[in-house]
């Protein structure tokens, strides 16, 4: 029993602790929390891999997570050693709101407790809290706005600024003339 209310508090405070869901209140954080799954994980097991297709979302309760871009095996001079996040760190967000393979593997440096979202219970969030569910889509856009404009500015930096806005122009016009 005390290692039950140990773990729900711990889960609690994960969620409520978390960057990304900070726009939600608390009462919208635990209406997200109670859709969550956990997973345990061993160290060196993979969670997802590159290109995978995107299916959710992970929070860490405990454990170090390596987020990399293989380019061989770990033997060769092409491994690089990727980004470590800790509790409570997300990854994997942006599966949730857009049809996105994965653009990195994520392994367990550590043994790993994590709670899941994903697709399905993301829908269950829509059809039951539709505000919430705004709130999180906002938060993805956001993220995902972030990261365009980042790009976009590297893009420049190592090439042109007209490069780099020809590049994101071509983008959106190939994505609009596919759908």
């Amino acid at each position: 029993m005390l290692d039950r209310l140990k773990r729900i508090r711990n889960q609690t405070d994960i969620v409520l602790s978390s960057r990304f869901l900070k726009n939600l209140s608390t009462l919208e954080r635990y209406e997200f929390l109670q859709l969550c799954h956990r997973r345990t994980y061993k160290e060196g097991e993979y969670i997802f891999y590159r290109n995978d297709p995107g299916t959710g979302m992970y929070f860490i309760e405990e454990g170090k997570i390596e987020l990399t871009v293989e380019t061989g095996s770990e033997e060769s001079d092409k491994y690089q050693p990727g980004l470590l996040l800790d509790p409570p760190d997300s990854f994997g967000a942006l599966s949730i709101g857009y049809n996105l393979r994965r653009k990195s593997s994520a392994r367990c440096v550590t043994d790993c407790k994590l709670l899941g979202f994903f697709k399905p219970d993301f829908e269950i969030l829509r059809d039951r809290h539709p505000q919430i569910a705004v709130k999180f889509l906002q938060t993805l856009s956001n993220i995902a706005l972030r990261q365009l404009e980042k790009t976009q500015q590297r893009l420049a930096e190592l090439t042109d600024s007209q490069t780099a806005l020809t590049i994101q122009f071509d983008s959106y016009y190939s994505e609009t003339e596919e759908e």
